[in-house]
């Protein structure tokens, strides 16, 4: 295997059990639909996980899948909209913890990975390298969020929410 597909599959396999997809569900006429999916990653050995406000926004139930494809029941800690960030928290075991970065180590062209559900697709994995750092972003709210990084890993409908990477 060459060198750079080393590097992807090296970090992959730090990170890919901390990783979990996330389905939302709405309770209609006293029973629950899908209402949405995913994606999230577990940052503390006591099970809460980082995702996006607006993949659990007004969810009535919450379910996480982990890779080893147990689905288990999440609670919603908290969620700013604003910031499009929220903290589930599940109780289980059978997965590792992400350990987070310090972005402020980033730099422009540097590689990066996504890990994700998009399209429902569990654990998928691209590649791209930083674009830019410090950009603004303004959320649905309207409100401005500064110090983004920008990347050209693809991601789809249900990548929201999961973990950028560096090799």
């Amino acid at each position: 295997m060459d060198a750079f597909s080393r590097m992807i599959v090296d970090a992959v396999d730090k990170v890919k059990n901390a990783v979990v997809k996330i389905d939302v569900y709405k309770k209609v006429n006293g029973k629950f639909k899908a209402a949405g999916s995913g994606s999230g990653f577990i940052f503390s050995s006591d099970g809460l996980i980082f995702t996006n406000s607006h993949v659990v926004h007004k969810a009535d139930r919450i379910m996480v899948g982990l890779l080893n494809e147990n689905e288990i029941e999440a609670t919603l800690v908290g969620e700013d909209p604003d910031t499009d960030l929220a903290i589930l928290k599940i109780y289980s075991d059978g997965y590792s913890v992400a350990k987070l970065g310090d972005a402020s180590d980033l730099q422009i062209g540097q590689f990066v990975i996504a890990i994700g559900n998009p399209y429902g697709y569990q654990h998928t994995v691209t590649a791209g390298v930083v674009s830019a750092l410090g950009r603004t972003l303004r959320t649905q709210s309207g409100r401005l969020v500064d110090n983004v990084i920008q990347s050209d890993a693809a991601l789809n409908p249900g990548n929201s929410g999961g973990p950028l990477v560096d090799v």
